[in-house]
């Protein structure tokens, strides 16, 4: 029983951290229909650049927000000089950011070497936290649920009960319509790709802390991304939220009872949704 649900904790965590990644992926690709690959390169760019701020500076919390921060940036520079110009070409935006993303894993590689990165968190959310039946459990790890869940609900509320998450979603099902009205269709998905994208680097810093970073991070979280995305349905936070726990507990429990076949339960869940409900399991049919 203590192995089961201290397995369960692990899966409920790795889930927060899974849809800290994934909800900036829904936002650009499930939601605007720019596909992203190179998501899970600002992940990783954004966790190093955290790291490095840190080490600079001695604040943790000024590492997470150079991560947010940098990576906003990054977003809207790739929205302005790479998007804009190849809106509807999916094949197109599918190969440039692949290379977009070997250049990054390439220059990341360059700056901070092959090495794994550990950082620490401030002592307030160090230690452990008294868990009934599990006893003891990582603090930070609960912190990152935590925060998982108010990003996850204040994403909802923005794109749902704000004017300019109304806009977003107006754009992507009638950008001319928009557009007629008089608003700035170009600011306001360029607006909303930063915000995807410094998701990317917040989740770096926060996962990098719970976890590490090095080499090949990248990849791991963009397939996380995709198959959150798929399974949870494209441009459903709610959606993305499901996908992630329950691919988040799937691995999990994959590796501590049969970690031979662990990896398989993942792509197992998403073929089951997909001959089920192509759409995922909150999406809309087109």
């Amino acid at each position: 029983m203590k192995l089961f649900l201290l397995t369960f904790m692990n899966g409920l965590t790795l889930a927060a951290l899974y849809f800290l990644v994934a909800s900036g992926f829904t936002l650009v690709f499930g939601l605007m229909r720019n596909v992203n690959l190179a998501h899970g390169s600002l992940y990783l760019l954004g966790a190093y650049l955290g790291y490095s701020v840190i080490q600079w500076t001695g604040s943790w919390y000024l590492g997470v927000a150079a991560g947010f921060l940098g990576m906003a940036l990054v977003g809207l520079a790739l929205q302005l000089l790479v998007f804009r110009h190849m809106e509807g070409q999916d094949m197109r935006q599918t190969m440039v950011t692949i290379g977009i993303s070997i250049v990054l894993a390439d220059i990341m590689l360059w700056i901070w070497s092959g090495n794994t990165y550990q950082f620490e968190a401030p002592e307030f959310l160090s230690g452990v936290a008294h868990v009934p039946l599990v006893r003891v459990y990582p603090a930070y790890r609960l912190v990152v649920l935590a925060v998982a869940i108010v990003i996850g609900v204040g994403l909802s509320l923005f794109l749902n009960k704000t004017p300019i998450g109304m806009m977003i979603r107006a754009g992507v099902d009638d950008r001319a319509m928009l557009s007629a009205t008089g608003v700035n269709v170009h600011l306001i998905f360029a607006v909303t790709f930063a915000i995807g994208a410094g998701l990317a680097g917040f989740a770096g810093v926060v996962g990098g802390t719970a976890l590490s970073i090095a080499p090949g991070e990248d990849i791991r979280y963009l397939l996380a991304s995709l198959v959150v995305t798929i399974v949870g349905g494209m441009g459903s936070i709610t959606g993305a939220a499901i996908g992630a726990l329950l691919i988040g507990l799937a691995e999990q429990f994959g590796l501590a009872y049969s970690p031979t076949y662990g990896v398989v339960y993942t792509f197992v869940i998403m073929v089951v949704v997909l001959a089920f409900r192509p759409q995922g399991i909150m999406g809309r049919r087109s």
